[in-house]
Protein backbone atom coordinates (compact mmCIF):
# COMPACT_ATOMS: atom_id res chain seq x y z
CA UNK A 1 0.00 0.00 0.00
CA UNK A 2 1.03 3.76 -0.89
CA UNK A 3 2.00 5.30 2.19
CA UNK A 4 3.63 8.82 2.40
CA UNK A 5 4.14 11.59 5.57
CA UNK A 6 4.15 14.66 6.57
CA UNK A 7 6.51 15.27 9.62
CA UNK A 8 6.85 18.70 10.09
CA UNK A 9 9.15 20.19 13.75
CA UNK A 10 6.35 22.07 15.85
CA UNK A 11 8.91 25.25 16.49
CA UNK A 12 6.71 27.56 14.29
CA UNK A 13 3.80 27.59 12.07
CA UNK A 14 3.22 25.88 8.46
CA UNK A 15 4.11 28.80 6.08
CA UNK A 16 3.77 28.06 2.30
CA UNK A 17 7.23 26.37 1.48
CA UNK A 18 5.83 23.36 4.25
CA UNK A 19 2.47 23.17 2.27
CA UNK A 20 4.51 22.45 -0.97
CA UNK A 21 5.89 19.46 0.93
CA UNK A 22 2.69 18.53 2.63
CA UNK A 23 0.14 18.57 -0.27
CA UNK A 24 2.46 16.61 -2.71
CA UNK A 25 2.25 13.95 -0.23
CA UNK A 26 -0.99 14.01 0.73
CA UNK A 27 -1.92 13.78 -2.87
CA UNK A 28 0.30 10.82 -3.53
CA UNK A 29 -1.29 8.91 -0.88
CA UNK A 30 -4.88 9.84 -1.67
CA UNK A 31 -4.56 9.02 -5.75
CA UNK A 32 -3.57 5.29 -4.83
CA UNK A 33 -6.08 5.17 -1.94
CA UNK A 34 -3.39 4.66 0.67
CA UNK A 35 -2.33 6.50 4.23
CA UNK A 36 -1.16 9.92 4.74
CA UNK A 37 0.76 10.10 7.94
CA UNK A 38 1.24 13.39 9.80
CA UNK A 39 4.01 12.73 12.18
CA UNK A 40 5.19 15.34 14.41
CA UNK A 41 9.22 15.28 14.55
CA UNK A 42 9.12 16.83 18.60
CA UNK A 43 12.67 15.17 19.23
CA UNK A 44 13.92 18.46 20.53
CA UNK A 45 12.22 19.27 23.92
CA UNK A 46 14.07 23.19 24.01
CA UNK A 47 11.99 24.46 20.84
CA UNK A 48 9.07 22.34 19.99
CA UNK A 49 5.81 23.57 21.66
CA UNK A 50 2.45 21.95 22.06
CA UNK A 51 1.19 25.43 20.54
CA UNK A 52 2.44 24.91 17.19
CA UNK A 53 1.24 21.15 17.37
CA UNK A 54 -2.37 22.23 17.60
CA UNK A 55 -1.58 24.82 15.40
CA UNK A 56 -0.46 22.81 12.59
CA UNK A 57 -3.70 20.64 13.56
CA UNK A 58 -5.79 23.50 12.93
CA UNK A 59 -3.98 24.54 9.69
CA UNK A 60 -4.20 21.43 7.99
CA UNK A 61 -7.78 20.59 8.76
CA UNK A 62 -8.72 24.25 7.42
CA UNK A 63 -7.02 23.04 4.20
CA UNK A 64 -8.62 19.82 4.15
CA UNK A 65 -5.56 18.22 4.97
CA UNK A 66 -7.22 15.03 6.70
CA UNK A 67 -4.70 12.53 7.86
CA UNK A 68 -4.94 9.06 8.72
CA UNK A 69 -3.25 8.54 12.09
CA UNK A 70 -0.56 10.82 13.94
CA UNK A 71 2.50 9.72 15.28
CA UNK A 72 4.96 11.72 17.61
CA UNK A 73 8.61 11.04 17.52
CA UNK A 74 9.31 11.89 21.06
CA UNK A 75 7.52 9.01 21.81
CA UNK A 76 9.42 6.97 19.83
CA UNK A 77 12.87 7.59 21.70
CA UNK A 78 13.15 3.50 22.55
CA UNK A 79 12.90 3.08 19.00
CA UNK A 80 15.65 5.18 17.80
CA UNK A 81 18.26 3.71 20.66
CA UNK A 82 17.47 0.37 19.72
CA UNK A 83 18.74 1.34 15.79
CA UNK A 84 21.56 3.34 17.10
CA UNK A 85 22.46 0.14 19.25
CA UNK A 86 22.57 -1.81 16.03
CA UNK A 87 24.60 0.70 14.40
CA UNK A 88 27.40 0.47 16.74
CA UNK A 89 27.32 -3.48 17.10
CA UNK A 90 27.94 -3.50 12.80
CA UNK A 91 31.02 -0.96 13.32
CA UNK A 92 28.79 1.67 11.40
CA UNK A 93 28.14 4.07 14.72
CA UNK A 94 31.32 5.52 16.18
CA UNK A 95 32.05 9.13 18.90
CA UNK A 96 33.30 12.21 17.91
CA UNK A 97 34.93 14.91 20.29
CA UNK A 98 35.48 18.03 18.19
CA UNK A 99 34.02 20.83 18.71
CA UNK A 100 32.51 23.50 16.51
CA UNK A 101 35.51 25.16 16.25
CA UNK A 102 37.90 22.71 15.53
CA UNK A 103 35.88 21.30 13.04
CA UNK A 104 35.97 25.00 11.68
CA UNK A 105 39.63 24.81 11.31
CA UNK A 106 39.15 21.39 9.54
CA UNK A 107 37.13 22.57 6.75
CA UNK A 108 38.91 25.44 6.17
CA UNK A 109 42.21 23.82 5.40
CA UNK A 110 41.08 21.20 3.60
CA UNK A 111 39.32 23.98 1.37
CA UNK A 112 42.65 25.92 0.73
CA UNK A 113 43.65 22.42 -0.11
CA UNK A 114 41.23 21.94 -2.98
CA UNK A 115 39.32 19.28 -0.79
CA UNK A 116 35.57 18.74 -0.24
CA UNK A 117 34.67 19.86 3.44
CA UNK A 118 34.64 16.46 4.35
CA UNK A 119 35.00 15.14 7.93
CA UNK A 120 38.36 13.93 8.00
CA UNK A 121 37.09 10.58 10.48
CA UNK A 122 40.14 11.54 13.04
CA UNK A 123 37.76 9.47 15.73
CA UNK A 124 37.76 6.64 14.36
CA UNK A 125 41.78 6.48 15.09
CA UNK A 126 40.90 7.05 18.84
CA UNK A 127 41.84 4.56 21.70
CA UNK A 128 39.38 3.80 24.27
CA UNK A 129 41.81 5.47 26.65
CA UNK A 130 41.85 8.82 24.48
CA UNK A 131 38.17 8.66 24.59
CA UNK A 132 37.52 8.39 27.82
CA UNK A 133 40.38 11.36 28.45
CA UNK A 134 38.34 13.77 25.98
CA UNK A 135 35.03 12.37 27.78
CA UNK A 136 36.38 13.63 31.02
CA UNK A 137 37.25 17.04 29.56
CA UNK A 138 34.43 17.61 27.10
CA UNK A 139 31.92 15.62 28.06
CA UNK A 140 30.19 13.27 25.97
CA UNK A 141 30.80 13.52 22.51
CA UNK A 142 28.30 13.13 19.08
CA UNK A 143 27.59 9.89 17.34
CA UNK A 144 28.33 9.79 13.63
CA UNK A 145 27.09 7.28 11.00
CA UNK A 146 30.27 5.86 8.91
CA UNK A 147 28.73 6.03 5.55
CA UNK A 148 30.32 3.14 2.93
CA UNK A 149 32.21 5.99 0.77
CA UNK A 150 30.81 5.13 -2.58
CA UNK A 151 28.34 5.99 -5.21
CA UNK A 152 24.59 6.28 -4.05
CA UNK A 153 22.54 6.13 -6.62
CA UNK A 154 18.33 6.47 -7.32
CA UNK A 155 15.54 7.11 -9.29
CA UNK A 156 14.46 10.71 -8.53
CA UNK A 157 10.61 11.22 -9.24
CA UNK A 158 11.08 14.96 -10.13
CA UNK A 159 15.44 15.43 -10.83
CA UNK A 160 15.38 11.94 -12.75
CA UNK A 161 18.70 9.69 -12.27
CA UNK A 162 20.80 10.67 -9.36
CA UNK A 163 24.16 9.66 -8.18
CA UNK A 164 26.28 11.31 -4.96
CA UNK A 165 29.65 10.33 -4.03
CA UNK A 166 29.69 9.19 -0.33
CA UNK A 167 33.16 10.45 -0.05
CA UNK A 168 32.05 13.81 -0.74
CA UNK A 169 29.96 13.95 2.09
CA UNK A 170 30.80 14.26 5.86
CA UNK A 171 29.42 11.03 7.80
CA UNK A 172 26.43 12.42 9.06
CA UNK A 173 25.71 12.96 12.91
CA UNK A 174 22.68 11.23 14.05
CA UNK A 175 22.74 11.73 18.10
CA UNK A 176 23.87 14.90 19.60
CA UNK A 177 26.32 15.26 22.63
CA UNK A 178 23.08 15.98 24.64
CA UNK A 179 21.50 12.85 23.73
CA UNK A 180 19.02 14.23 21.22
CA UNK A 181 18.39 11.81 18.32
CA UNK A 182 18.64 14.22 15.04
CA UNK A 183 15.70 13.87 12.37
CA UNK A 184 17.93 11.74 10.33
CA UNK A 185 18.02 8.94 12.45
CA UNK A 186 14.45 9.20 13.79
CA UNK A 187 12.98 9.63 10.34
CA UNK A 188 14.98 6.68 8.83
CA UNK A 189 13.74 4.54 11.70
CA UNK A 190 9.94 5.95 11.08
CA UNK A 191 10.06 5.89 7.29
CA UNK A 192 11.03 2.24 7.80
CA UNK A 193 8.80 1.05 10.41
CA UNK A 194 5.55 2.68 9.07
CA UNK A 195 6.03 1.19 5.78
CA UNK A 196 6.20 4.94 4.26
CA UNK A 197 6.71 4.23 0.49
CA UNK A 198 7.19 7.50 -1.25
CA UNK A 199 8.72 10.66 -0.15
CA UNK A 200 8.33 14.34 -1.64
CA UNK A 201 10.56 16.96 0.13
CA UNK A 202 12.22 19.93 -1.05
CA UNK A 203 15.79 19.87 -2.93
CA UNK A 204 17.81 21.31 -0.02
CA UNK A 205 17.55 17.52 0.99
CA UNK A 206 19.26 15.80 -1.84
CA UNK A 207 22.36 15.19 -0.11
CA UNK A 208 20.26 13.67 3.27
CA UNK A 209 18.37 11.88 0.75
CA UNK A 210 21.53 10.39 0.32
CA UNK A 211 22.74 9.44 3.46
CA UNK A 212 19.65 8.13 4.79
CA UNK A 213 19.84 5.49 2.25
CA UNK A 214 22.82 4.05 3.30
CA UNK A 215 21.27 4.54 7.14
CA UNK A 216 17.99 2.71 5.85
CA UNK A 217 19.79 -0.11 4.16
CA UNK A 218 22.31 -0.55 7.08
CA UNK A 219 19.46 -1.31 9.47
CA UNK A 220 17.91 -3.80 6.87
CA UNK A 221 15.15 -1.40 5.43
CA UNK A 222 13.89 -0.81 1.79
CA UNK A 223 14.45 2.78 0.56
CA UNK A 224 11.34 4.52 -0.33
CA UNK A 225 10.88 6.49 -3.68
CA UNK A 226 12.30 9.63 -2.95
CA UNK A 227 10.96 13.11 -5.12
CA UNK A 228 12.85 16.21 -4.52
CA UNK A 229 10.57 19.55 -5.30
CA UNK A 230 12.09 22.65 -6.07
CA UNK A 231 12.33 25.62 -3.48
CA UNK A 232 10.07 28.22 -3.85
CA UNK A 233 11.20 32.02 -4.37
CA UNK A 234 9.80 35.55 -4.42
CA UNK A 235 8.07 36.67 -7.85
CA UNK A 236 11.59 38.67 -8.89
CA UNK A 237 13.30 35.33 -7.98
CA UNK A 238 14.76 36.58 -4.81
CA UNK A 239 15.18 34.11 -1.92
CA UNK A 240 12.01 33.47 0.06
CA UNK A 241 13.56 32.02 3.44
CA UNK A 242 13.65 35.45 5.06
CA UNK A 243 9.76 35.94 4.49
CA UNK A 244 8.41 32.43 5.35
CA UNK A 245 7.50 33.52 8.66
CA UNK A 246 5.10 36.34 6.96
CA UNK A 247 3.93 33.84 4.45
CA UNK A 248 1.88 31.61 7.87
CA UNK A 249 -0.85 29.57 6.19
CA UNK A 250 -2.81 31.07 9.44
CA UNK A 251 -1.72 34.55 8.42
CA UNK A 252 -2.56 34.02 4.73
CA UNK A 253 -6.05 32.92 5.91
CA UNK A 254 -6.61 35.90 8.27
CA UNK A 255 -6.05 37.89 4.73
CA UNK A 256 -8.86 36.07 3.67
CA UNK A 257 -7.53 33.59 1.06
CA UNK A 258 -9.56 30.58 0.58
CA UNK A 259 -8.22 27.10 1.09
CA UNK A 260 -8.75 25.72 -2.60
CA UNK A 261 -7.32 29.09 -3.87
CA UNK A 262 -3.82 28.22 -2.06
CA UNK A 263 -4.00 24.65 -2.72
CA UNK A 264 -4.84 25.11 -6.68
CA UNK A 265 -2.33 26.82 -6.97
CA UNK A 266 0.01 24.85 -4.74
CA UNK A 267 -0.80 21.89 -7.03
CA UNK A 268 0.26 22.94 -9.86
CA UNK A 269 2.64 25.45 -9.14
CA UNK A 270 6.38 24.28 -10.40
CA UNK A 271 5.36 21.72 -12.47
CA UNK A 272 4.25 21.93 -16.65
CA UNK A 273 0.65 22.59 -15.86
CA UNK A 274 -0.69 25.62 -16.05
CA UNK A 275 -2.74 26.68 -12.50
CA UNK A 276 -5.62 25.91 -12.82
CA UNK A 277 -8.92 26.54 -10.29
CA UNK A 278 -10.35 23.72 -8.59
CA UNK A 279 -13.46 23.60 -6.80
CA UNK A 280 -12.48 20.44 -4.78
CA UNK A 281 -10.30 17.89 -3.47
CA UNK A 282 -11.20 15.42 -5.58
CA UNK A 283 -10.16 17.28 -8.48
CA UNK A 284 -7.30 18.03 -7.14
CA UNK A 285 -6.30 14.62 -6.34
CA UNK A 286 -7.00 13.55 -10.20
CA UNK A 287 -5.11 16.05 -12.01
CA UNK A 288 -1.64 15.55 -9.60
CA UNK A 289 1.19 14.03 -11.05
CA UNK A 290 4.55 14.74 -9.22
CA UNK A 291 6.79 13.90 -12.44
CA UNK A 292 5.49 16.80 -14.06
CA UNK A 293 6.95 19.29 -11.92
CA UNK A 294 10.38 20.46 -12.57
CA UNK A 295 13.65 21.35 -10.95
CA UNK A 296 14.38 24.79 -11.60
CA UNK A 297 13.42 27.66 -8.56
CA UNK A 298 9.88 27.90 -8.44
CA UNK A 299 8.39 31.62 -8.33
CA UNK A 300 6.09 31.88 -5.44
CA UNK A 301 4.07 35.72 -5.41
CA UNK A 302 1.31 35.91 -2.40
CA UNK A 303 -0.66 38.34 -4.89
CA UNK A 304 -1.63 35.44 -7.18
CA UNK A 305 -3.47 33.93 -4.49
CA UNK A 306 -6.39 36.60 -4.44
CA UNK A 307 -7.97 36.52 -7.99
CA UNK A 308 -8.18 32.91 -7.42
CA UNK A 309 -10.09 33.48 -4.13
CA UNK A 310 -12.23 35.92 -6.12
CA UNK A 311 -12.87 33.50 -8.96
CA UNK A 312 -14.05 30.26 -6.00
CA UNK A 313 -15.87 33.22 -4.19
CA UNK A 314 -18.19 34.04 -6.93
CA UNK A 315 -19.25 30.39 -7.52
CA UNK A 316 -20.08 29.44 -3.94
CA UNK A 317 -23.78 29.44 -3.32
CA UNK A 318 -24.62 31.41 0.03
CA UNK A 319 -25.04 28.31 1.85
CA UNK A 320 -21.31 28.01 2.07
CA UNK A 321 -20.39 31.46 3.29
CA UNK A 322 -23.79 31.73 5.06
CA UNK A 323 -21.52 32.33 8.15
CA UNK A 324 -19.65 34.86 6.89
CA UNK A 325 -22.42 36.87 5.63
CA UNK A 326 -24.02 36.80 8.85
CA UNK A 327 -20.51 37.57 10.69
CA UNK A 328 -20.31 40.83 8.18
CA UNK A 329 -24.26 41.75 9.99
CA UNK A 330 -26.42 41.20 7.38
CA UNK A 331 -30.06 40.17 8.39
CA UNK A 332 -31.22 36.75 7.74
CA UNK A 333 -33.71 37.98 5.35
CA UNK A 334 -31.42 39.91 2.71
CA UNK A 335 -28.94 37.52 2.85
CA UNK A 336 -29.52 35.67 -0.28
CA UNK A 337 -29.79 39.21 -2.21
CA UNK A 338 -26.52 40.36 -0.41
CA UNK A 339 -24.91 37.53 -1.45
CA UNK A 340 -25.40 37.79 -4.86
CA UNK A 341 -25.14 41.39 -5.15
CA UNK A 342 -21.93 41.14 -2.97
CA UNK A 343 -20.01 37.89 -4.58
CA UNK A 344 -19.35 39.17 -7.78
CA UNK A 345 -17.34 42.52 -6.11
CA UNK A 346 -15.64 41.00 -3.16
CA UNK A 347 -11.88 39.78 -3.45
CA UNK A 348 -12.15 38.09 -0.03
CA UNK A 349 -14.73 37.35 2.50
CA UNK A 350 -13.34 40.04 4.63
CA UNK A 351 -14.81 42.84 2.24
CA UNK A 352 -18.58 41.89 3.06
CA UNK A 353 -18.33 43.91 5.44
CA UNK A 354 -17.75 47.29 3.72
CA UNK A 355 -20.48 46.40 1.71
CA UNK A 356 -22.69 46.06 4.39
CA UNK A 357 -21.77 48.72 5.99
CA UNK A 358 -22.74 50.81 2.45
CA UNK A 359 -26.18 49.68 2.27
CA UNK A 360 -26.81 49.87 6.20
CA UNK A 361 -25.21 53.22 6.41
CA UNK A 362 -25.28 54.79 3.14
CA UNK A 363 -22.42 56.56 1.78
CA UNK A 364 -21.15 60.51 1.03
CA UNK A 365 -22.80 61.29 -2.11
CA UNK A 366 -20.25 62.15 -4.65
CA UNK A 367 -21.57 64.50 -6.86
CA UNK A 368 -20.13 66.84 -9.82
CA UNK A 369 -20.68 70.74 -9.46
CA UNK A 370 -22.50 70.06 -12.73
CA UNK A 371 -24.56 66.92 -12.07
CA UNK A 372 -26.16 68.83 -8.43
CA UNK A 373 -29.16 69.96 -10.42
CA UNK A 374 -29.38 66.85 -12.55
CA UNK A 375 -29.34 64.51 -9.24
CA UNK A 376 -31.60 67.05 -7.34
CA UNK A 377 -34.04 66.44 -9.91
CA UNK A 378 -33.68 62.29 -9.88
CA UNK A 379 -34.24 61.92 -6.60
CA UNK A 380 -37.69 63.81 -6.72
CA UNK A 381 -38.65 60.95 -9.16
CA UNK A 382 -37.26 57.95 -6.83
CA UNK A 383 -40.16 55.88 -6.30
CA UNK A 384 -42.21 55.18 -2.70
CA UNK A 385 -40.47 51.68 -1.50
CA UNK A 386 -40.10 48.96 -1.07
CA UNK A 387 -37.51 48.37 -4.24
CA UNK A 388 -36.71 45.33 -6.28
CA UNK A 389 -34.86 44.07 -8.95
CA UNK A 390 -36.94 46.43 -11.37
CA UNK A 391 -37.33 49.59 -9.13
CA UNK A 392 -33.55 50.48 -10.88
CA UNK A 393 -34.49 49.78 -14.52
CA UNK A 394 -37.43 52.04 -13.87
CA UNK A 395 -36.24 54.67 -11.88
CA UNK A 396 -33.67 55.43 -14.56
CA UNK A 397 -36.15 55.48 -17.56
CA UNK A 398 -38.08 58.36 -15.55
CA UNK A 399 -35.07 59.69 -14.99
CA UNK A 400 -34.01 59.65 -19.03
CA UNK A 401 -37.47 60.69 -20.17
CA UNK A 402 -37.52 63.84 -17.47
CA UNK A 403 -34.22 65.28 -18.45
CA UNK A 404 -32.87 63.46 -21.61
CA UNK A 405 -29.81 62.32 -20.24
CA UNK A 406 -28.95 59.01 -21.24
CA UNK A 407 -25.72 56.28 -20.93
CA UNK A 408 -22.98 56.96 -18.88
CA UNK A 409 -23.95 60.69 -18.42
CA UNK A 410 -27.28 58.93 -16.80
CA UNK A 411 -26.12 55.98 -14.64
CA UNK A 412 -22.68 57.55 -13.60
CA UNK A 413 -23.67 60.50 -11.75
CA UNK A 414 -26.76 58.26 -10.08
CA UNK A 415 -24.29 55.63 -9.22
CA UNK A 416 -21.80 57.79 -7.68
CA UNK A 417 -24.60 60.08 -5.35
CA UNK A 418 -26.23 56.80 -3.92
CA UNK A 419 -22.79 54.81 -3.26
CA UNK A 420 -19.82 57.86 -3.52
CA UNK A 421 -18.35 55.32 -5.97
CA UNK A 422 -17.80 55.04 -9.53
CA UNK A 423 -17.77 51.44 -9.90
CA UNK A 424 -19.12 48.28 -8.17
CA UNK A 425 -22.42 46.05 -8.19
CA UNK A 426 -25.11 45.85 -10.85
CA UNK A 427 -27.09 49.00 -9.14
CA UNK A 428 -30.13 46.67 -10.16
CA UNK A 429 -29.20 44.42 -7.40
CA UNK A 430 -27.99 46.85 -4.95
CA UNK A 431 -30.39 49.64 -4.56
CA UNK A 432 -33.30 47.77 -2.93
CA UNK A 433 -30.18 46.46 -0.57
CA UNK A 434 -29.15 50.52 0.55
CA UNK A 435 -31.42 50.48 3.86
CA UNK A 436 -30.88 54.43 4.24
CA UNK A 437 -32.90 54.81 1.18
CA UNK A 438 -34.95 52.15 1.29
CA UNK A 439 -36.16 53.77 4.52
CA UNK A 440 -36.87 57.32 2.29
CA UNK A 441 -38.39 55.77 0.35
Amino acid sequence: MTTTRFAPSPTGYIHVGNLRTALMNYLIARKAGGTFILRIDDTDPERSKEEYVDAIKQDLEWLGLHWDRVERQSERLDRYAEAADKLRGMGRFYEAFETPTELDLKRKKQLNMGKPPVYDRAALNLSEAEKEALRAERGNGVWRFKLDQERIEWTDGILGEISIDAASVSDPVLIKADGQVLYTLASVVDDTEMGVTHIVRGADHVTNTATQIQIIEALGGTAPSFAHHSLLTGPQGEALSKRLGTLALRDLREQGVQPMALLSLMARLGSSDPVELRSDMAELIDGFDVSRFGAAPTKFDVQDLFPLTARHLQALPLADVADAVKEAGVPGELAEPFWQMARENITTLNDLKGWWELCRDGAEPLIDDEDREFIAQAMKLLPEGPFDGETWGAWTAAVKEATGRKGKGLFMPLRKALTGMERGPEMAALLPLLQVIRARG
